[in-house]
């Protein structure tokens, strides 16, 4: 008796992404900055289906040169917003944009107040994140009630003290921010994996920063990982709501690629049909 078979209508739901006591019907997090205007914005934030956006929350970002708030042009009912602290380089500023955000969201009565994704920049040339300075962050925001989803290194031992730390989702870089290079250490990223589930295995990792196109998010969700956050990708596309679609549909791959479980790499090929019965010689 054969199955029936498996069509888009009738194949599982992408399973939820479960964040602290958030959960998420979309792997994919998407930023709120670069866009041309904000009315873009607001349409590659749908087209994305995305239910988790994040917003820098310092008091100059919210509003534009024309006097425009970002957050008139988020519908701040049907996206949980996770504030992060972008633009800060010591762990006492990121602290207090941390309280800032969670000030602000409450005035909101959007969820995502008692949440930050916590970035401790090192350098304005790099944009990658200062380790000490971010773990000395996390520990303090985790015992202020906060949780805390790490922009981090792909350095598996960073990872594990974060989590240690008590960050809810620790959040590897892919490559630098804006960068657009994709997954540069496919490795590391595995043995993140490894470290961080070894002990919870539904313990939430996400790819956080590099990627530039759908098959980079894919190939990010193929290695394990539990949602991808990006934001450039998408903003600085020649056609942001093309992109912001694809990137829709490359998580949804790449989660049932790494669900369904690639074959082995092999050195040599592996015929498809059978060799038994052929009509001609054999092969040289």
């Amino acid at each position: 008796m054969t199955s029936p078979a498996v069509t888009l209508e009738s194949s599982p739901q992408v399973a939820a992404l479960q964040l602290g006591s958030h959960t998420l019907t979309s792997r994919l997090l998407v930023g709120t900055g670069k866009y041309a205007s904000y009315e873009l914005m607001r349409e590659c934030l749908a087209t994305s289906g995305s239910d988790c956006i994040t917003v820098a929350v310092r008091r100059e970002r919210l509003i534009d040169a024309a006097g425009n708030n970002i957050l008139d042009f988020i519908d701040t009912q049907r996206y949980t917003l996770l504030p992060n602290t972008a633009g800060c380089f010591n762990a006492e500023d990121a602290i207090r944009t941390a309280r800032l955000g969670r000030e602000i969201l409450e005035g909101l009565e959007n969820p995502g107040y008692d949440w930050v994704k916590l970035e401790v920049l090192g350098d304005t040339k790099t944009l990658l994140p200062d380790p000490v300075a971010t773990l000395k962050a996390t520990e303090k925001l985790v015992s202020e009630g906060f949780q805390v989803l790490c922009y981090s290194t792909d350095d598996p031992m960073l990872a594990r003290r974060l989590k240690e730390a008590g960050a809810t989702s620790v959040m590897p870089a892919g490559s630098p921010i804006g960068s657009g290079q994709g997954i540069l250490n496919a490795n590391n990223i595995r043995i993140c994996l490894e470290y961080l589930k070894q002990d919870d295995p539904t313990y939430p990792v996400i790819v956080d920063a590099g990627v530039g196109t759908a098959s980079d998010v894919t190939v990010a969700m193929e290695l394990g990982v539990d949602g991808v956050l990006l934001n450039t990708g998408i903003a600085h596309a020649q056609d942001p709501k093309q992109m912001a679609l694809a990137m829709r549909q490359a998580i949804e791959a790449g989660y049932r690629s790494f669900q369904a479980g690639r074959i082995p790499r092999k050195l040599y090929a592996t015929a498809s049909s059978p060799q038994e019965g052929l009509i001609h010689s054999k092969p040289r």
